[in-house]
Order: structure tokens, then sequence, then C-alpha cells
């Protein structure tokens, strides 16, 4: 599962990299308009009246999928001292208790986030783009600053909650075959190699 997990970490980079990169033109564009310049004009007829409402959108998207990575990676919080004084079988059991509920609750909000969405205006668009009769259909409602139908952004519920629950299930499924759980170390930092030793003279 390779590519879902280059997907997973491409997602994340890119609504991060988008926030970040709006907020800072926003903030920007603000500060810009303040002073006189031959620019002042074209800058005063930029709307970024939308910016704040896109990157709060886009760290809902970063969050729900981060939230998954953090399952498959282990970096989720956890309060374990308990467990880990209890018997090896007993620990086993109530380690797999607890993924496999992670995977319950996960896989509950995204049928439910799943329905919602539906019934918030996807059933409207699926039926529309299938060339359909909606006169009767409710189309949904729209954000305010983007005019955005709501049921597209709300969608990041039922995607995230799904690979959520796929990952407490993935993480289950290695701990039955090996015992192991996803361990993160917070010393290690992703990209950058150990400094190989030098070369003997």
């Amino acid at each position: 599962m390779k590519w879902l997990d280059h997907l997973e970490e491409w997602l994340i980079a890119t609504f991060m990299g988008a926030a970040t990169l709006i907020t800072f033109v926003a903030v920007l564009h603000r500060y810009a308009v303040g002073f006189e310049s031959p620019l002042q004009n074209w800058l005063l007829g930029l709307n970024f009246a939308w910016a704040q409402e896109a990157t709060i959108y886009l760290f809902v998207w970063m969050a729900k999928f981060g939230a998954a990575y953090g399952v498959r990676t282990g970096i989720h919080v956890g309060v374990d001292v308990l467990i880990n004084r209890l018997q090896p079988q007993h620990r086993r059991k109530v380690v797999l208790f607890g993924l496999l509920a992670g995977a319950f609750f996960t896989g509950a909000v995204a049928t439910m986030g799943a329905r919602f969405v539906w019934e918030n205006g996807a059933h409207y668009a699926f039926a529309s783009w299938l060339g359909m009769d909606v006169s009767e259909m409710i189309e949904g409602p729209t954000t305010p600053d983007l005019e955005w139908p709501t049921w597209i952004i709300y969608c990041a519920i039922p995607l995230g909650s799904s690979l959520m629950c796929f990952r407490f299930l993935q993480v289950a499924w290695t701990f039955v075959r090996t015992g192991e759980l996803p361990h993160h170390d917070h010393g290690h930092v992703d990209g950058l190699d150990e400094e190989t030793e030098p070369t003997k003279a």
C-alpha cells in the first residue's frame, strides 16, 4: 500500500502548503494596500475576502488526513502506563480491543458523515450530473465567501474517517501477525539520512 502512503503524505503536504501560501499572500496584500504605490489601485481591486475561509477548510482537510497518518505512524498521544504493566497475553487483548474500537468509531463517523454529505447536496449534484430530474431535490447550501457547495467541504469527514478506519484495521492486522505497533521516534527527521562514516585515508 505504498501508493496510499504516498498519496496520504502528498495530500497533507499539499493542504498545508496551500493554506500557508494563501495566508502569506493575504497578509502581504493587506499590508501592501496601505502603502502608496503605482500598484495600489490594482491591489485594492483584488478581493481576498475568501482567504480565511479557504485556509480554515484546508486545515480541516489536513487534520482529517493527518489523523489517519498519525494512526499509521504511531504519533498519536496515548497513555499506556497501565497497559504496559499487564501480562503479555492481557496486554495483547487490551491493545487489540483499543485498535478495533478505534476502527469501529471512525467507521461509524465515516458512515454518518457520508450520509450527511449525501443529504447536504451531494445527491442533487450527482443527479444533476447524470441528467436526472432534480426539480424536487434540495440543492444544498453554499459556503459564505467561496460560494462552494458545502457538501464538497464536508467530504473531509467521510473520506478522512474512512482512511483512519482503514489505518486502525491495518495496524491491528500487523499487531496480530507480529505483535508490533508503529512507533514514532521523535528524534528522527524524515528525509535526513544518517551521516556515513568518513572514509579512511
